[in-house]
């Protein structure tokens, strides 16, 4: 290989190493900025409810931060310490939980399941000693707790100044386009905001009616660690398509360690409050978000969930819903309209 070559070679290496260093910085910008402008939209809102009451846009948006944050505190105050108690419990009596389950499957199929009971204590008390390592990909490039905690305040502070202020945001945004296409930059806008604001209150009502149907639900059936299994079925609700069935999964092991009967009183309670969901809260509550293809939805969770991990997936719908807006409108409406045979007047 010639010396050319050879710098060409360690030049080419360089400047991809260097590209793919400032597409993560760049990623990370975005998933700050999506998370600020979703948590931004409730608290304009409440800014835009004030304003038309006479009071100042600051206090709706710090009204509505402050009525959230002891909404989160008041739950968390209730619940978080009987939920982190039971999922140490859990965590503890997984082996002999493991252990009965596979009982009654050898029995039932022949199978022989110790080392994925193995992998499977392991794995689960892992996250229990080490719960950071729920990030994931991002302490790959660089984002720790202490990092992601001062990331929460800076998101917070700077969604409540948009809150109260979006006009300069805005502006700026139309001001990269041609005057032509700002009226329809608005319309996408608005339509973004209808669909983000439905996100939000579709998943916050979501995982407390659901969580506490399931807690009820597991209470009489006497099943161990009810509020545990609620609580994190209440949380997964965020992760569509899939998060049902995750989530059903360690109280049906719970139930099959003591009887193939609690395990399958176990599975007809999630039957039943998931078709009280999809069929009744759901409708009622998620009528301004965006339709999604199951493939599209389960396409964007790999994506997300391998650049970001948890959190990447926890904002996926608001992007796949943003995604497919605009393709609506600067593609799919456009050649509707362009192809659509023209009016024609009725003779007098």
């Amino acid at each position: 290989m010639s010396g050319k070559a050879i710098y060409q070679t360690v030049g080419l290496a360089a400047g991809l190493a260097l590209a793919t260093l400032v597409a993560r910085q760049l990623l990370t910008l975005l998933l700050v900025l999506v998370l600020t402008i979703i948590l931004s939209l409730p608290l304009a809102e409440a800014a835009s409810r004030a304003e038309r009451a006479g009071l100042p846009r600051a206090a709706g948006a710090l009204g509505a931060l402050l009525a959230g944050t002891a909404v989160v505190v008041v739950i968390g105050y209730l619940v978080a310490p009987q939920f982190v108690e039971e999922v140490k419990a859990f965590a503890q009596h997984l082996p002999s939980i493991l252990t009965g389950a596979q009982h009654y499957v050898q029995q039932a199929t022949g199978l022989k399941t110790g080392n994925l009971s193995a992998e499977l204590t392991r794995l689960v008390q892992s996250y229990t000693k080490h719960p950071q390592g729920l990030i994931g990909p991002l302490e790959q490039i660089g984002v720790t707790v202490a990092v992601l905690i001062a990331g929460v305040v800076l998101v917070v502070l700077g969604a409540f100044l948009i809150a109260v202020n979006p006009a300069p945001l805005v502006q700026s945004s139309l001001a990269l386009l041609p005057a032509h296409r700002r009226g329809q930059a608005l319309d996408v806008f608005e339509r973004v905001r209808h669909a983000w604001l439905g996100w939000m209150t579709a998943v916050g009502l979501d995982m407390l009616l659901l969580g506490g149907l399931l807690f009820v639900g597991m209470t009489l059936i006497d099943l161990p660690f009810a509020l545990g299994f609620a609580v994190f079925s209440a949380l997964m609700t965020v992760i569509p398509n899939y998060g049902s069935v995750i989530s059903a999964i360690p109280p049906i092991i719970s139930g099959l360690s003591e009887s193939p009967g609690k395990a399958a009183l176990v599975l007809l309670v999630y039957l039943i409050v998931n078709q009280i969901e999809g069929n009744l809260i759901l409708p009622l509550i998620m009528a301004r978000t965006v339709d999604l293809h199951p493939a599209v939805v389960s396409l964007g969770l790999l994506v997300m969930g391998a650049l970001f991990g948890l959190i990447g997936v926890l904002i996926s719908i608001p992007l796949m819903s943003l995604a497919i807006i605009l393709v609506q409108s600067l593609w799919i409406e456009p050649l509707e309209a362009s192809s659509a045979p023209p009016a024609f007047e009725s003779s007098p």
